[in-house]
């Protein structure tokens, strides 16, 4: 590089703008492929597949927390030499992108079947492509360092004959089923939903008792019910086998009001004798555990409503009404038929469709099923093994095993048109299926050539199930697969461990025996400031891409990062983004500054070698310590705490400390020095971007590309680690005396209101020979910092009258300001002082007399407390020293 080249680098704009920065750096690096994982052999692989976000429109406040999070370790795992792969992809999402696409249709006053099937399928795939360019243009936005060369989209044909693959061979393994049992009936998008697509939501009704008449006039037997209208479709009465009331019921038969119909009473031991009468009306077309009775006692099984709640020919004179309306008309008859005995006020747990909202109907239906049991069992011995899924937090994993222990057969047919067609198809010449990967010329049976594929398609679950190693290639073993599976961690939020998380291990130990993530870091949601989560009903919610345009795509993941840790909720705070604009606005400052203080100044002229100062060995000892603690706070998941270090070490000690100090030198006649100086300015800046580029990635990249640095771009530099050569602990007691002594004084200005342009006497007498021999040392930058018009160093300097005293570890610092102070306030201060070291000589005693601090902490861990110890409590004698002087 040349001089004049050198110069117009280091030219750095008085202003950040990331607006003018951020999209050219992005376009930049994807131009260049640095985000490209390159599958050099040489290199240790590392990879993250993104867990893909829906179709159905823009991203939110919870994707921008989840992919940063990722990014941030790509980032960080890329520059620690890893060949890292993030790989892209998106979902899309049938029921929620089927919704979308007919309410688009329903305002131009059509419907799905108006278009048909196929051009309805045109219309859709429209919209994937238009919103799937919005949310690429979102990750760009938000600085995403994905590999766009290997996105996928689970129907693209790759994941599509890896889906119908998964199918067949579940089905040939009898774990995929056809049968008709109760399913989960959307009536709004009327299709099936699985167990977990429905929330339960504690809902204001009433419990209906009813009399049902016993066919032989003896009497009648009272049941309970939520749902009066469901009685249509009564075929029994249960009780239970061991409840004295109705031992002698049992066998007899009752006349079910209005329908007529005779239907038998039974024991079962399933009946909560405490709930209601403790006999309950038995409908097994409309409740999964009646459904269960009804198989076991072999009873008709009688649908009432049809696929859109609306009552059916079975519903008799209720035929045509909604199923809420029914509800109010069949209670008014039945009270008038003196049937209705009371009417209760009932809170319930109702079922309602996470899609759609509408309350979901359980109903009897022919879906396809996978049988869960076996697959379970695989991965709860997973756990149990020396391979288990690591679970970040740990309590995760309870919630996880639960739910697979517990497992119920997965419904996976869905009555949509949008999505992965069942591989299926049916001969009406003979009755046969056919379930096959390709599709079937001929019916394989009689040969008969016009088959009918099944009209429903896969759960979206079902295919991103697969989505680990699906998007690797698989069933083909590619070298992807070979070199990037099984992933190393996946990102998500807790609410999808059983859609999502629990799926993807059960499919992967099928169809590879490798479980898919080593990890599975859990996040919490991103609330409001207040803590509500963020919905539109609120109106709470907040756009990325709104504070992207007003602070930088920086500031948005700092925050986010910085206030996050492991399974917790955050709340988004619009002061806590300012802050982070902030610390990137510190940052910029900072940079310009060493910038212009650098001349020529090359890469190659760095020298750590030479006459170290004390600050310069402080900050590179300092600088050492915190990569220590990024590195080990990352490799734990803990975000917000890597932050928090980088934070503190940019803003407080290099930016407030070291860029001062070394101003001695820059502006000073040593060009050794000022040599030495710049070395350090320039190399800790170095460094210290790379420690911040994984969290703030575009105001590093900007700086560093203007600063002496080696390499094309810091998103490919080496991750600062611990190194052996910059420990140096003597420095950093020694430059933490002279920091204790210089914030003693200016506290003291402060509080005496004698401005910092004032010179001042400063007398200082060290309490032994080594922090005397320190203080002369660093004489230069109290005399720069302290800006006193006498300075004395002396143990056994004469204590001035009438001065203000402070007192630092190993030193006594007095001020005489005779004529400038009030006394009463002095002594005021001095006895705040004295309060708050008599705390932490009390705290620390009582720390040391416990049992249980004393026999469980480390050696070093005591000891540094009993040094705390002694130190507070010299420094508490001199404070009670000075106020008895002053009061004299």
């Amino acid at each position: 590089m040349s001089t004049e080249q050198a110069h117009e680098q280091k030219q750095i704009p008085t202003v950040y703008d990331p607006q003018a920065t951020e999209q050219r750096l992005y376009d930049w690096w994807v131009e260049n492929e640095f985000f490209k994982a390159t599958g050099d052999p040489d290199k240790q692989p590392y990879c993250i597949v993104i867990p893909p976000p829906n179709v159905t429109g823009m991203l939110h406040m919870g994707h921008a927390l989840d992919c940063t999070l990722q990014d941030v370790l790509i980032r960080y795992k890329r520059m620690q030499g890893y060949d890292a792969l993030w790989l892209p992809g998106m979902d899309h999402a049938g029921i929620a992108t089927q919704a979308r696409v007919e309410a688009t249709l329903r305002e131009e006053g059509l419907t799905r079947y108006d278009l048909g099937r196929e051009k309805f399928l045109e219309k859709v795939w429209e919209w994937k492509e238009h919103y799937a360019s919005v949310i690429r243009s979102q990750w760009r936005r938000m600085g995403f360092s994905l590999d766009y060369s290997r996105e996928r989209f689970t129907m693209d044909e790759g994941l599509s004959r890896a889906v119908r693959t998964v199918f067949v061979k579940l089905y040939e393994k009898g774990l995929i089923y056809r049968g008709q049992r109760i399913i989960n009936w959307d009536p709004a998008a009327r299709t099936a939903l699985s167990d977990i697509e429905v929330e339960y939501k504690d809902v204001k009704g009433a419990l209906y008792h009813l009399r049902y008449p016993l066919k032989d006039g003896s009497g009648s037997i009272t049941v309970a019910t939520t749902r009066p209208e469901t009685m249509l479709g009564d075929t029994g009465i249960a009780v239970h086998p061991e409840d004295e009331r109705y031992k002698d019921l049992i066998g007899k038969t009752v006349i079910l009001p209005i329908i007529g119909r005779e239907i038998p009473i039974f024991a079962d031991e399933y009946v909560d004798r405490e709930f209601g009468s403790g006999a309950v009306k038995v409908t097994p077309a409309h409740d999964p555990n009646d459904f269960e009775m009804g198989l076991r006692h072999n009873l008709p099984m009688i649908s009432v409503m049809d696929e859109k709640a609306t009552m059916n020919e079975n519903a008799g004179p209720y035929q045509g009404l909604d199923r809420f309306e029914c509800r109010k008309r069949i209670v008014e008859d039945l009270k008038a038929q003196g049937v209705l005995l009371k009417v209760e006020e009932h809170e319930h747990s109702v079922g309602h469709s996470e899609r759609s909202g509408a309350v979901v109907e359980p109903i009897l239906s022919t879906q396809w099923f996978v049988a869960m049991k076996r697959l379970a069992e695989r991965a709860i011995q997973l756990q149990k093994s020396g391979d288990a899924v690591r679970f970040v937090p740990e309590r995760f994993e309870k919630i996880y095993l639960h739910w697979i222990e517990n497992v119920r057969d997965w419904c996976i047919s869905r009555q949509l048109w949008w999505g992965h067609r069942i591989p299926a198809w049916y001969c009406d010449e003979c009755g046969e299926t056919i379930v096959s990967i390709d599709d079937p010329a001929a019916c394989p049976k009689c040969g008969h050539a016009e088959l009918r594929q099944d009209e429903d398609v896969l759960d979206t679950w079902f295919s991103s199930g697969l989505w680990p190693f699906s998007t690797m290639g698989w069933p083909e073993q590619t070298d992807d697969l070979r070199r990037y599976y099984p992933t190393d961690v996946l990102v998500t939020g807790f609410d999808i461990i059983y859609f999502w998380v629990a799926r993807m291990i059960f499919t992967a130990l099928e169809f590879t025996g490798r479980k898919p993530f080593k990890d599975v870091l859990i996040h919490g949601l991103v609330r409001d400031a207040q803590g509500r989560k963020m919905s539109k009903s609120l109106g709470n919610g907040v756009d990325p891409l709104a504070v992207i345009e007003q602070y930088g795509a920086d500031a948005l993941r700092f925050m986010l990062m910085t206030g996050s840790s492991p399974g917790n909720d955050l709340r988004f705070h619009w002061e806590k983004v300012e802050s982070a604009r902030n610390f990137a606005n510190k940052i910029w400052n900072a940079s310009r500054f060493v910038m212009m203080n650098l001349g020529d100044f090359q890469y190659e002229d760095i020298r750590l070698d030479g006459e170290l100062g004390t600050a310069d060995k402080w900050i590179l000892h300092r600088l050492n310590e915190t990569a220590k603690e990024v590195n080990a706070a990352l490799d734990r998941y803990d975000f917000g705490e890597a932050g928090r270090q980088i934070y503190e070490f940019i803003w407080n000690e290099y930016c407030d400390w070291y860029i001062e100090l070394a101003k001695l030198y820059l502006y000073g006649d040593d060009a050794a020095a000022k040599k030495t100086t710049q070395s350090v300015l320039v190399y800790v800046l170095d460094q210290s971007l790379r420690l911040l580029h994984p969290f703030m990635p575009f105001i590093t990249e900007e700086i560093w590309q203007h600063i002496p640095h080696q390499g094309k771009t810091i998103t490919l530099a080496a991750y600062p680690k611990y190194e052996e050569r910059f420990v140096n602990g003597q420095a950093a007691r020694e430059m933490e005396l002279l920091m204790d002594m210089i914030r003693a004084v200016r506290n003291v200005r402060a509080e005496m209101n004698v401005p910092p342009s004032r010179p001042v006497t400063l007398i200082v007498k060290p309490t032994n020979q080594e922090t005397e021999d320190l203080i002369r040392r660093g004489e230069a930058y109290i005399r720069r910092f302290c800006n006193p018009e006498r300075l004395t160093i002396d143990p056994n300097a004469a204590t001035p009258e009438k001065s203000v005293t402070a007192v630092v570890t190993g030193a006594e610092l007095f001020l005489p300001l005779a004529g400038l102070i009030d006394i009463e306030a002095e002594i005021a201060r001095l006895e705040k002082e004295l309060k708050h070291l008599e705390a932490e000589v009390e705290r620390v005693e009582k720390k040391l007399s416990n049992p249980g601090f004393v026999t469980k902490a480390p050696a070093e861990v005591i000891e540094a407390e009993r040094a705390k110890g002694r130190d507070y409590a010299e420094k508490l004698e001199k404070v009670k020293a000075r106020l008895a002087e002053i009061r004299a």
